[in-house]
């Protein structure tokens, strides 16, 4: 799995003229699943998300996780994270997920975070998807397997 999440003040996913998901303070969570992921992978990811430490305490440190500041959760599967653009200027997603597989985990992810966190809003996987986010600070991070050990 790749992840891209970004600290938000609000975020909101449109479809089809339709809002499918919005919040206000939280995490913005670009989820994209690879060919290789499994329901394993996604608890790994998953616990390192709510246990992530980016809000600021009282004296200005990042020391509080989403729970602890009343977080929600907007998540957009986004195969793109897995665009390979090393030959020519098309980029290849060979190594993203087949679109039945992604779909089965990024409804395991919702679903498991959703029992953890309860405030998950979310896009519609496969659509096209108009995404608008204030970043909060700005304060991204990436995920991927090879940095989470």
């Amino acid at each position: 799995m790749r992840i891209v999440i970004q600290r938000v003040s609000e975020a909101q996913v449109v479809v089809e003229n339709r809002i499918t998901g919005s919040i206000g303070k939280g995490f913005l969570i670009l989820l994209g699943v690879g060919a290789e992921d499994t329901k394993e992978i996604a608890d790994k990811y998953i616990d390192k998300i709510l246990k992530l430490r980016i809000f600021e305490d009282e004296n200005g440190k990042t020391n509080l996780s989403l729970q602890d500041v009343g977080g929600e959760i907007l998540v957009v599967s986004q195969f793109t994270l897995y665009a390979d653009c090393k030959k020519g200027n098309r980029p290849a997603f060979i190594n993203a997920g087949n679109p039945a597989m992604a779909q089965e985990l990024y409804e395991y992810f919702l679903s498991r975070v959703k029992k953890s966190l309860g405030s998950v809003q979310a896009g519609e996987f496969g659509a096209d998807m108009k995404v608008s986010l204030i970043n909060d600070g700005p304060f991204t991070i990436v995920l991927d397997e090879k940095l989470l050990g």
